[in-house]
């Protein structure tokens, strides 16, 4: 112990007390250096938050070498605060090329600020989820099919980006699907990641549509590899049903001024006035009905 309290007290004792400061204040540019090192460290998070600490901090060591090159003369002050200002001055660099490979088309730029952006997911996380699809969009021209019922197999998990699709079944209408919604979420989740199956309706342009497509195998191993991701698609693709079931419900009566309510099969709700009806009812109630509780069988055996 005594050697230790012998050690700390001429580590704080040793070196001479200040009898006089120094009256006169250091020059200008010491003060803009302290200024823009407050400043800096105010930066935020994310490439822009860095670009922002690492610019004003390397403009912060800059003039602090300046001073100390000018001022006070000192050779290990100005080299200590001239690496600093090389090792930020790579850093914003390096970061600045990121930002720059972090650049999309002009539609999944679009898609990323509209859907994904809200949510909180960063340029290097939608990065990866554009790069399996291969950053490319799919046009599909009015009238052409995207699947067709009994015939197209289900391989791969696409979103529309601009148009209209038609979805019908044994060439009776269900619904639309409108710009940032899944073309197959409901097919999709009605398998397992090693089943195979085939779409039971389906979907045609009603207009020159462009579309993002992911290959399924490549989709289940972005998620294998990045946990975050195959929650995100998990919530996208729950929510995404639950509007389709929702405009299928609203398109569904059953007579008499009453509308089926696909939430409580035991219950109906009167139809609001002026609704167009779709003819045959039964048999759309039936075929939606089937589907949707295949789908959830399908959910619960998973589970």
């Amino acid at each position: 112990m005594g050697e230790n309290e012998s050690f700390w007290e001429s580590l704080i004792y040793a070196h001479p007390t200040c009898v006089a400061w120094k009256r006169e204040p250091e020059g200008s540019i010491y003060h803009l250096a302290s200024i823009l090192f407050v400043v800096g460290f105010m930066g935020g998070s994310g490439f822009f938050g860095l670009m922002y600490v690492f610019s004003l901090l390397g403009l912060g060591f800059l003039c602090s070498s300046v001073w100390a090159w000018l001022d006070i003369c000192a050779a290990d002050i100005f080299s200590w605060n001239f690496v600093l200002f090389v090792i930020c001055f790579i850093q914003f660099i390096y970061v600045t090329y990121q930002v720059r490979s972090v650049s999309f088309e002009k539609e999944f730029q679009e898609l990323y600020s509209s859907l994904f952006q809200p949510l909180g997911i960063s340029l290097t996380v939608f990065r990866k989820i554009v790069l399996c699809c291969d950053a490319e969009v799919v046009t599909l021209e009015k009238e052409h099919c995207y699947a067709m019922q009994g015939k197209t197999p289900i391989d791969k998990l696409s979103m529309l980006v601009s148009g209209r699709i038609r979805v019908t079944v044994d060439g009776e209408f269900l619904h639309y699907i409108f710009p940032l919604q899944f073309l197959d979420s409901p097919e999709w989740d009605s398998l397992r990641p090693t089943e195979e199956g085939i779409f039971q309706v389906t979907l045609t342009a009603e207009t020159d549509c462009r579309y993002v497509a992911w290959r399924r195998k490549k989709l289940y191993l972005l998620f294998a590899k990045h946990r975050f991701i195959s929650r995100l698609f998990s919530i996208l693709i729950g929510s995404d049903i639950a509007d389709k079931l929702y405009a299928l419900n609203d398109r569904v009566h059953v007579g008499k001024g009453l509308r089926y309510d696909i939430r409580l099969p035991n219950f109906y709700q009167v139809a609001v006035p002026g609704t167009p009806k779709v003819q045959p009812a039964e048999q759309l109630v039936s075929n939606s009905r089937q589907k949707f509780t295949n789908i959830a069988n399908c959910d619960s055996s998973k589970k």
